[in-house]
């Protein structure tokens, strides 16, 4: 008997590191081919038309799909000036965006920040942010990490067949992990 119960403890006692290292499985299921997206194309939904808070168009250049949920990497192309998004939170992502073309203006906490070609802007998850765009046109690359329901919701947005109301958009927000709490931001 004392032998059988030496060797469950071991095993159980095996199993630890493989419970402390979780993602170590994903890691060992990554894919280990690069891939290329061309400009002007999306990875998987090709241009996302949205609705609602803007009329940008999204493309997916890096899915969370591709990287087991760590990274996304999205190319925003900005058609709504004087438009961006409410005052929101992400509860679990990070983003940064970086100003390929045009002008925005940005809100990350209490500070506010005029923004151009060249400049880049760190949101940490659990800070309330918003956008608007200034120039008659943009485009912004955005990187999210971990990768989190943002492209679920850009898919989701994307695909209603009219303008959604305030509590639709605020249904999807949540729906995806983020949450409105206030108005957009208004141009200074």
């Amino acid at each position: 008997m004392k032998r059988k119960g030496f060797i469950a403890a071991l095993l159980a006692f095996s199993t630890i590191p493989m419970l402390a290292f979780g993602s170590f499985g994903k890691m060992t299921k990554r894919k280990e081919k690069g891939f290329k997206i061309n400009a002007g194309e999306g990875r998987y939904h090709g241009h996302l038309k949205l609705k609602g808070v803007n009329s940008n168009i999204l493309d997916v250049k890096v899915s969370g799909k591709d990287t087991d949920g760590n990274v996304a990497l999205f190319e925003q192309t900005s058609l709504s000036q004087g438009r961006g998004t409410p005052l929101h939170v992400h509860t679990s992502q990070d983003e940064i965006f970086f100003i390929l073309e045009g002008a925005y203006y940005f809100q990350v906490g209490d500070e506010k920040y005029h923004m151009a070609v060249g400049d880049s802007i760190f949101l940490p998850r659990k800070v309330p942010h918003a956008w608007t765009q200034k120039s008659e046109n943009g485009k912004m690359a955005v990187i999210l990490q971990p990768a989190g329901k943002l492209e679920d919701f850009f898919v989701s947005v994307a695909a209603l067949d009219h303008a959604p109301t305030t509590e639709e958009i605020n249904r999807l927000f949540e729906k995806n992990d983020m949450k409105v709490i206030g108005p957009p931001l208004k141009l200074e």
